[in-house]
């Protein structure tokens, strides 16, 4: 009876470990590679300002930044993206989805299961990437804090400025407020990956999965400012059912610009713990609307 029960987290945990499994063979950790380059890179890049302005360190630390977070935006979205929506097919092409549901395995196990592998692939990825960013932005950090130390010395700057610029400099390195940044872009992943999930349980085309989830994606960014455009034009006023059904469309397509703290903690501004966690709030809403919509339209496709 337990192993057929309707949900079961050790079922999950299972068909999620052979997912993970099975996209490391798919050797996606070269990416990291690419990255590590990329860092290296980009540690050693001297900024055209270099000399010329006060803040040059900080804002080569904001370069490093980007460059990085950047990369590990676009790896954990398209990667989200593309793998969860390979998943169905390659099983039904292997036929490896019929020995699964032929247990019998729930559906739902079977489609959390899979999310998670994908999520548990992504969350591994940025993790290594984080601790490369963290390493490098430290002995870049410690290097310009000599740097500044120096033109102290030099330019006769009072022990005030030079805490003051010590500080600056020191905001833009590695500080817990760079790991919320990190942490959105987990999130934003969840999100696609659960969206993806859910288009490929009525897409018979792959191509076609990604194309859809790439374009919600964008149209993602631009959800409220199209929506406060579209209710500020309403001249007779905005009716109930109006607020409702763009509240549904925001369902649909979700509304990224919430997630914009990854901006602001690349420019080492402090991100207060309460958005942080309404964050993670609307990712599990969002995660679990997908993820269930999914199950409903999987549960009653014939295999």
């Amino acid at each position: 009876m337990r192993r057929n029960a309707f949900f079961s987290p050790a079922r999950i945990l299972v068909i999620a470990s052979h997912t993970f499994t099975h996209l490391v063979r798919m050797k996606v950790f070269y990416f990291l590679g690419v990255f590590a380059v990329l860092m290296l890179a980009a540690s050693f890049f001297e900024m055209p300002w270099s000399r010329t302005t006060e803040d040059s360190a900080e804002q080569e630390l904001i370069v490093l930044k980007s460059t990085a977070m950047g990369a590990m935006a676009m790896f954990s979205i398209l990667f989200a993206i593309a793998a969860t929506a390979l998943l169905i097919p390659k099983d039904l092409e292997d036929r490896t989805l019929y020995t699964i549901l032929s247990k019998p395995v729930p559906r739902l196990d079977y489609l959390l299961g899979k999310l998670a592998g994908v999520l548990i692939l992504v969350t591994v990825s940025l993790l290594l990437m984080n601790g490369m960013l963290s390493i490098i932005l430290h002995f870049k950090t410690e290097e310009l804090l000599l740097v500044e130390m120096a033109k102290a010395e030099a330019l006769g700057w009072t022990a005030e400025h030079l805490e003051s610029r010590l500080s600056d400099v020191a905001q833009q390195g590695v500080t817990w407020t760079l790991q919320a940044g990190i942490g959105a872009i987990l999130f934003k992943a969840m999100v696609m990956a659960s969206l993806a999930l859910l288009i490929s349980t009525f897409s018979s085309s792959t191509l076609f999965t990604i194309v859809i989830a790439v374009v919600i994606y964008f149209m993602g960014h631009f959800t409220e400012d199209a929506r406060n455009y579209w209710l500020h034009s309403q001249s007779g006023g905005v009716s109930k059912e109006l607020k409702m059904m763009t509240q549904g469309i925001a369902l649909i397509f979700p509304d990224f610009q919430l997630y914009n703290i990854i901006d602001s903690t690349i420019e080492g501004k402090k991100v207060p713990q309460g958005i942080f966690t309404r964050l993670a709030v609307l990712t599990l809403f969002y995660s679990g609307i997908y993820s269930v919509l999914a199950w409903f339209t999987f549960r009653k496709k014939e295999f």
